[in-house]
């Protein structure tokens, strides 16, 4: 069977920057330009230096308008082609590393949370940038100085073959072991530090926001300590690791230098003995000289890209494990339509979120029907929230079916659904953007006077009239800016502005202060208005007036039915 030329990663890399192909081929196609014009440059300089001063010396004329023009013209094919080859490279590094990144997170959306569960948000993000950036070596380290090479040395080996055949076998040797057989050995020894490095880098970096968002924890539980000492291990075998491979890196570097120095002699030797024998001239054995001076300049590259692969390698196929991840859900083509106010249906649903664990809903059976108000009441691990995760189509059922509007799931597109749920988070998401840019996450398309009507429900206005620019302030990473009542109350101005039929409110007073969460109980009996309602609580206190029925979960499964006041007296 024929074995493929290129390795499997490198022709998924190649097939991935397929549309940029063609600022990746000029741009290759300039750096050789470049490469060749210098060689060209230096070849011609050291025969027309050496030329002028044999013909000085014998009083004899020479034509050094045509070999001086030469010369300028490799001069400015240099220089314009180094610049012309950053520029093009550089571009097209730029645009495949956007698209690619775009790709990614396009193929990431259908994959969370059930498919991202498993990965911290520092590991998402690691692959989505880092490991992405890290891409970029193979096309300006890797790609590019290899093609370059190649093409240079088998130009100057053909000069050489031309000029004097003995020294072409020497160059291409002297070649071929400082720009594959060094490297080669180098990176073989280099390998498993430089792919290990990768995933402590990521590794680190989630560590490192670990102690940054968790602080407050850490320091309540006194791990602070314990933290950093992890932090400093990691850091210090991620610089030990590094460190080795920067050092078989340099050890490559020396000895192709070496190696560069042994050739230049062999070749040297060779020419005199050409000289001496009258089969070629002195100006052209100072010519050979310099171009295998100029052909080991190219080929240095060549130990820092097979120096750079094995990290990019393994830059790699975390980028494509993402990307090759099955969604939880296939999507259907179309969806079925939902009607305006649709009933909630549980069929025997079980669910759990690997084999290794219990069922975290076991045989639920629970029907919800357009405008019911009913809490989910349990204790933590119970099942509450997973039967927030089934309804909103983003885990898979292991068993049973959710009927919303009268469709499964299955046959409903995923964005719908969860545009006709409305979710009012115990954690409140917020992003580093402005007031009026977080609110509008929930309808893009609401206007100034919709906005304001959501904002005054929410009973959000004060606050907003005592923000320094009023809409347009910065909320601060993660809601920094924002105490836990006003990030709940623009979850619940969030709410109102998409206007769904169902709205879901998991635990929206917990670890308030009373008066907090008295005003945004009000807050909330106005969002609810009109709507289904499924309030998840450990303690239904005093949000019983959203709620007409209490269901009592247990160990995933529905325990009891209650009315209201039955419950309250129980609790």
């Amino acid at each position: 069977m024929h074995k493929p030329l290129l390795p499997p990663v490198v022709r998924r890399l190649l097939t991935v920057l397929r549309p940029y192909r063609a600022w990746m081929a000029g741009g290759a196609a300039l750096a050789l330009l470049a490469a060749l014009a210098a060689i060209g440059l230096m070849a011609l300089s050291g025969w027309f230096i050496a030329a002028m001063a044999l013909a000085g010396a014998a009083g004899a004329a020479i034509d050094y308008f045509t070999p001086a023009a030469a010369i300028r013209a490799f001069a400015i094919l240099r220089s314009g082609g180094r610049y012309a080859e950053r520029v093009v490279t550089h571009e097209a590094t730029l645009r495949s590393l956007s698209g690619l990144r775009t790709e990614l997170f396009r193929r990431l959306i259908p994959l969370a949370p059930a498919r991202l569960a498993a990965l911290r948000s520092a590991e998402l993000f690691a692959r989505l940038r880092s490991d992405v950036d890290a891409l970029e070596h193979f096309y300006l380290a890797v790609l590019v100085p290899t093609g370059v090479a190649l093409f240079s040395v088998a130009s100057s080996v053909v000069l050489c073959a031309l000029v004097l055949p003995t020294t072409a076998g020497v160059l291409l040797v002297g070649a071929a072991c400082a720009g594959i057989g060094l490297p080669g050995w180098i990176r073989r020894l280099a390998a498993p530090d430089a792919e290990r490095a990768v995933v402590d880098a990521a590794t680190l970096r989630g560590h490192l926001l670990d102690a940054l968002r968790g602080h407050a924890e850490l320091l309540a539980w006194n791990g602070i300590e314990a933290q950093r000492r992890r932090i400093d291990e990691l850091a210090a075998r991620l610089h030990a690791r590094r460190t080795r491979s920067e050092e078989f890196e340099a050890t490559s570097g020396a000895l192709a230098g070496l190696v560069a120095q042994l050739t230049l002699i062999a070749v040297i030797a060779l020419a005199l003995s050409a000289v001496r024998q009258g089969r070629l001239s002195p100006p052209l054995l100072v010519m050979l000289s310099v171009l295998t001076l100029a052909t080991f300049e190219v080929i240095g590259p060549l130990s820092e890209a097979l120096a750079k692969w094995p990290a990019t390698r393994t830059a790699c196929a975390r980028v494509f494990e993402l990307i090759d991840t099955p969604p939880a859900f296939i999507e259907p083509a179309i969806g079925a339509p939902l009607p305006s106010r649709p009933e909630i249906v549980f069929e025997h649903v079980r669910l759990r979120y690997s084999d290794e664990r219990a069922w975290a809903l076991d045989d639920v059976n629970l029907t919800l029907s357009p405008g019911a108000r009913v809490a989910i009441v349990g204790a933590s691990g119970a099942g509450k929230s997973s039967l927030v995760a089934a309804l909103l189509k983003l885990v898979p059922l292991q068993g049973g079916r959710v009927l919303f509007g009268g469709q499964p799931l299955e046959a409903l597109d995923g964005d719908e659904v969860r545009r006709h749920v409305a979710v009012i988070a115990q954690h409140t998401v917020l992003f580093n953007q402005s007031l009026l840019e977080n609110l509008l996450l929930a309808a893009p398309d609401a206007d100034a006077e919709r906005i304001e009507r959501a904002v005054a429900r929410a009973q959000l206005a004060p606050f907003v009239a005592s923000l320094p620019q009023g809409y347009d302030t910065v909320l601060g990473d993660a809601g920094t800016r924002v105490s836990g009542g006003e990030a709940r109350r623009i979850a619940i101005a969030r709410a109102l502005l998409q206007d769904a039929p169902v709205m879901v409110l998991d635990e929206p007073t917990e670890d308030l202060d009373a008066r907090t969460a008295r005003d945004l109980g009000t807050a909330l009996a106005e969002a609810a208005r009109d709507r289904t309602v499924m309030l998840i609580t450990h303690r239904l206190g005093g949000l019983a007036a959203l709620v007409d029925e209490v269901v009592v979960v247990a160990s995933g499964r529905v325990a009891e039915h209650l009315s209201v006041s039955d419950y309250l007296d129980r609790e």
